[in-house]
Formats: C-alpha cells, structure tokens, sequence
C-alpha cells in the first residue's frame, strides 16, 4: 500500500509498502508524480519485476568504476591491468558525472561514435566498451546494484578490423639486430630473437623464469599465457643458445629467478624488464616506425608456416585456439607461394 506525504521543505514523499517486499521510498517535487511513481513501482511488485533502483539512482560510473579498478583489475592479468588504467580513465572522462541508471544505448552509442571520429582504432573503442560492459555485469551480479538491464549489450559493436600482416622486409632483421645489440643492455637483444625465434608473446617472454627453460631439451614450459593454456614451446639451437647466454648473464643478481630482470622496485623487489621506451627509440632511429613488438610474432609463426608445419603443430607452439585466430596471425609472402607451385610443377 502507498503513502504519499508532504515533507516540510514542500517536496512529496512517496512511501510503498507490501508483504514480501522491501519497504521503498522515493521524493517528488509534485503530488503527481509521486502518486504515479507509487502506482507504477507496486505494479511491479505484483508482477514480481520490482527491483530496487535507488542505488543506482545513487551511485556514479565514477564511483562504480573506482570500485571496479580496486576489486576487479587486480584479479586480472599483469599485463591486462596496464591496459585497463587507461581504459577506465577515459571512461570517467565520459560517463563519470552520469549514475548509473543515466547510462543509456544511446549514450553508450554516441561514446562510441565520438571515439571512432577521434581517429580511435575499432579495437581500441571495441575493448573500451567490453570493460564498461563487464562494469555493468559485475553491478548487476555481483554488487546487487539494481539495474534493469546492461546497456552496453543493445549497441552495435565495432567490427574487429583485419589482421595486422606487416613482416620483416628483406634486410630488415639484420638492420633491426644490429639496431639492439648497440643498446648497452644485452637482454634487450636476447628478448627481440627470442621472439622471432620462437613466436613467444611479449609478456610471456618477459615472465620466464630459470626453472621454465630446459635447454639440455630445447624446451620451455609456459604457464602463464594469455589464454590460461599452459603449453611447451620447442626451441631452435639459436633460441636454447640465447637462453643460455641470458642464463649465464654476470650482473644476475642471484635472488632473482626472473631471466629477464629489471632495476629492484621501491619496494625492493626486481620485476620483468621493460623496455618499451628505448624500442621506441631504436625503431624510430632504424627507420621502422610502423614496426610493432608484437609483430615479430606474426613474423615467427608464419615462417613455421613456410617451413610447412601443419596448422596444428603450429598452433602447439603459438598457443592459438583456433584455426581462424592462427589464420589472422599468418601471413605468407606471395613469392614463397611462387616457389612451392614451381615445386609442385616439377614434380608432375
């Protein structure tokens, strides 16, 4: 049963009362709409639809999203957590001053459309708008917030675009090593072979540690990879000597497991080395500005390709799932193409 009171400052208070449903209240500047507000929300209790809206009334996407960033992103992947910081900031940008229950498709949509003429990349606007989405997901599951539904899932999506296909050049290896090895860190030269000996991602690379690598074997175990899927990656005789070398490094502190190691933290402790800064200066003065870290992974995996290993032996060694994931990542040169169809010629 509603009740409807004039308060002392002259607003309306709208009070709903019903047996197996919390009591709930709500104030109005008119009489009008209090009533109304009260005969639509015990509707919904009859129906059983009613779902306390109030704190999501009450509670910011900038509130929401802080609370996201201190329980949700440190469950996530190292990695994932750097990305994540930037997401949320432009998302606070955005959508901060909104509450929750403001957040609407179409403000969702005009987001997306703003950060697509901005020159944004569709990936980048795509993974902006999967962690707002799983914002909402985790108010509505998991914090109990009342939300009627997830309004980032009515929107379009923008499409995930081709695959990058950039691979060395000719010469452009040999230019690229020689470009490293002047840095007057050797590990940065070990962590850029390794990659295109071994098709390793950045991360994994980075997070070995000695008791992964068995190079009596020309093995490592990888545990931690970006799909959760443990696997072990064979190594050429150049990647176990890199290994080895990395493994014999003289200023390896001897605390550390770590194969790759940076400068101990204020806390004292020594992380994975980071050398994003000084790539970024070596591709600059080498003249390979388009030249992405990751792109030696693409590079690896379609020379297993040429070197014709099955789809299947190739996925062992990158970690893909999928055969379509393994595609996008594998890009034959048309004239090594030419050259097994000369091949095949022959042999008939």
């Amino acid at each position: 049963m509603a009740t409807i009171t004039k308060t002392p400052s002259g607003t309306w208070k709208a009070l709903v009362r019903r047996v197996g449903w919390p009591s709930t209240a709500k104030t109005f500047r008119t009489k009008r709409d209090a009533e109304d507000w009260a005969r639509r929300t015990e509707d919904e209790m009859v129906r059983g639809a009613f779902i306390q809206r109030a704190p999501s009334e009450k509670t910011t996407v900038a509130v929401a999203l802080e609370r996201y960033r201190r329980e949700i992103v440190p469950t996530k992947k190292a990695t994932t957590q750097r990305r994540e910081a930037a997401r949320i900031r432009e998302l606070t940008i955005h959508f901060g001053k909104y509450s929750l229950a403001a957040v609407t498709p179409d403000l969702v949509a005009a987001f997306r459309d703003a950060r697509l003429a901005q020159g944004k990349a569709n990936n980048t606007v795509r993974l902006e708008l999967a962690l707002l989405g799983h914002l909402f997901n985790v108010a509505i599951k998991e914090w109990h917030i009342g939300l009627i539904y997830n309004p980032v899932a009515n929107i379009r999506k923008p499409s995930p675009g081709e695959g990058r296909d950039r691979r060395l050049a000719p010469g452009e290896q040999t230019k690229l090593l020689t470009a490293v090895a002047q840095h007057n860190n050797p590990m940065l030269t070990w962590i850029v072979q390794l990659a295109i000996e071994t098709g390793m991602r950045q991360s994994e690379i980075l997070g070995l540690r000695r008791f992964q690598v068995d190079v009596d074997r020309r093995i490592i175990r990888l545990t931690d990879t970006k799909n959760d899927s443990a696997r072990t990656v064979p190594l050429t005789k150049v990647a176990a000597t890199l290994l080895s070398d990395a493994m014999r490094h003289p200023v390896r502190p001897i605390y550390t497991d770590l194969i790759f190691f940076g400068e101990p933290g204020r806390d004292g402790k020594r992380r994975p080395y980071q050398f994003t800064k000084v790539w970024t200066r070596i591709k600059r003065e080498a003249g390979m500005h388009d030249l992405r870290f990751h792109d030696l992974r693409h590079e690896s995996v379609s020379r297993l390709v040429e070197a014709g290993l099955s789809d299947q032996e190739v996925a062992s060694i990158s970690g893909h799932k999928s055969m379509q994931m393994l595609r996008r990542y594998t890009h034959l040169r048309a004239e090594d193409l030419v050259k097994k169809l000369d091949q095949i010629q022959k042999a008939l």
